[in-house]
């Protein structure tokens, strides 16, 4: 075996220096980078779902550029360093593209690394404003930024006639840009801001500045925050006999919410989101909802995954359209000729920056059942 291996070796390392081309890999590998395991491990197995899925079908289709799709998955694990890694790990595996992640300071931690291997990578739950201030010509994401979620957060506020406004962030990338831009906002309005300080993600006891808030008299308290967090905040600011109302950021629409909280906890609890996959109306969507159904006999918990296969969706049409896998014809495209493609969430489009153009944001409640309902 070993002198197999060898003159296998020399055969390629001959045909280099000859000029001849190497054979091309048989497959398009497209990477995921997602949260599989750790607090938002939700999150990302929906979304491996979604991409595997939607890649079964389009390979039942033909494939793409007469090959067949492979998705190369990598755990992100929704930190920071195992990102480096798995970003790594991705751009060393001959993908063509990657598709995520979820969160934004998870997606900060790996664009350096997709961008100077000069691999496209699509975003789909990562908000933050400053990822596509950078300059970065790779980056692209399906999601919303969060200076627009900032807007319809200051206004959701002040439709709902609130005065005194308590402000409470994780001191994440997505989670304080997002507090300090409605800051920013309400500052210009007739409101007082009465509090702005942030907790630490990951604890189990939020008592202590559930107090600190309450002693500063809010009418509501605006979390910026992931949705583990928002679940205990609400279970035990009703065990300490408080009703004040929160309205959540998109971060907290998953429905771990419910269960961490509670149904009695988490009713009447606001929050922000593009539409939840119950509410995706297209064709397209109720089409691929039905199939997710049947194949793995659930729902997807949250939008964020569904973003996912957008993701997917749109690689597969820059490839398609450029008939091709480089890098630069496949960003050229999405950038310059990719106009309201039909997507699962809405019609697709991005900006030289490579932001998603158009407004998704809506409001929902939680009810008495634990459901997400749509607000008017």
């Amino acid at each position: 075996m070993g002198k197999r291996f060898i003159t296998s070796v020399a055969v390629v390392f001959a045909l280099l220096l000859c000029g001849q081309p190497v054979v091309a890999a048989d497959t398009v590998r497209v990477g995921l980078m997602a949260p599989l395991t750790g607090a938002w491990a939700s999150e990302g197995q929906d979304m491996k779902q979604i991409v595997e899925l939607l890649a079964e079908e389009l390979n039942n289709q033909g494939g793409l550029l007469g090959k067949q799709i492979e998705i190369i998955a990598e755990d992100d694990g929704g930190d920071p360093k195992t990102a480096s890694l798995a970003a790594q790990r991705l751009a060393n595996s001959d993908v063509v593209a990657v598709i995520g992640t979820y969160g934004s300071s998870i997606t900060e931690a790996s664009q350096a690394i997709y961008d100077e291997a000069k691999i496209l990578q699509v975003a789909n739950g990562s908000t933050a404003i400053r990822l596509s201030e950078k300059g970065l010509k790779y980056f692209l994401r399906t999601c919303p930024r969060d200076d627009e979620q900032g807007k319809v957060a200051a206004k959701t506020l002040m439709d709902m006639g609130f005065k005194k406004i308590a402000i409470l962030h994780d001191n994440t990338s997505y989670a304080k840009g997002l507090a300090d831009e409605a800051k920013g906002l309400l500052e210009k309005e007739p409101v007082e801001i009465v509090f702005y300080d942030a907790l630490t993600p990951g604890e189990r006891d939020y008592n202590t500045i559930l107090t600190k808030i309450k002693a500063a008299g809010p009418d509501v308290v605006l979390f910026t925050g992931y949705y583990p967090e928002a679940g205990l905040l609400m279970r035990q600011k009703m065990e300490m006999g408080w009703n004040v109302p929160f309205l959540g950021g998109d971060a907290t629409n998953n429905p771990d919410l419910v269960k961490i909280a509670g149904k009695q906890a988490a009713e009447g609890y606001y929050f922000l989101s593009p539409p939840v996959p119950q509410d995706l109306d297209s064709k397209a969507a109720k089409d691929f909802m039905s199939a997710f159904k049947q194949k793995y006999n659930a729902e997807p918990g949250s939008v964020w995954a569904v973003l996912a296969g957008d993701g997917f969706n749109v690689l597969a049409a820059a490839i398609k359209g450029s008939g091709s896998t480089d890098t630069e014809k496949m960003v050229a495209y999405l950038k310059t000729q990719l106009k309201d493609m039909p997507g699962l969430t809405g019609n697709i489009s991005f900006d030289e920056k490579g932001d998603r153009v158009g407004d998704l944001y809506r409001v929902y409640r939680v009810d008495a059942d634990g459901k997400f309902v749509l607000q008017p």
